[in-house]
């Protein structure tokens, strides 16, 4: 996009009032980030949205740890260097001289520590799901539920296929 294209989208989002701007093509973090300052509004582009939309569908645990880490390494790669102005000097024996560890290399190892754990949060995950798994194969008869409105023979059913004497009333 050229300036003038991206001044004339600059007037429509404004004109529209909107906060959010998706572009269907791959977008560079430092991309990204002009299109944010350029638009004022929040931009996603293709890979961003999904990663959205998956992370509001996600319902269990094994999906949401995935959807956080595939969140993670997306802006692990997207860490643009606008912190590199802040720098922070560390501590101890062995950090003589030198001007210490960035801001943004804080941030890569925060975030890298982060997936690390993720990861093993997952696996874990994984490791019980195949355990419970293998546990109902291992059960020799089928496992069978049986659903249905209030008082339309849930319990007489259960009680003529087996037999037993739970108590079914209106």
């Amino acid at each position: 996009l050229g300036s003038g294209k991206v001044a004339e989208f600059a007037d429509i989002v404004k004109e529209r009032k909107a906060e959010l701007v998706i572009v269907d093509h791959p977008l560079t973090p430092v991309q990204q980030r002009n299109l944010e300052k350029e638009l004022n509004a929040k931009v996603l582009d293709r890979t961003g949205l999904i990663l959205e939309i998956f992370g509001e569908r996600a319902r269990t645990k094994e999906g949401t740890l995935q959807v956080e880490l595939a969140h993670l390494n997306y802006q692990k790669g997207r860490l643009v260097r606008s912190w590199t102005h802040l720098e922070r000097q560390r501590g101890g024996a062995g950090f003589l001289g030198g001007p210490g560890e960035t801001q943004i290399e804080s941030d890569r190892r925060i975030l890298q520590d982060k997936i690390t754990k993720l990861k093993h949060e997952l696996e874990t995950v994984r490791r019980t799901r195949d355990l419970h798994r293998a546990k109902r194969k291992k059960v020799p008869f089928p496992v069978v539920a049986i659903v249905g409105y209030t008082n339309a023979g849930k319990s007489t059913l259960f009680n003529r296929l087996t037999g037993a004497g739970v108590l079914a009333e209106d």
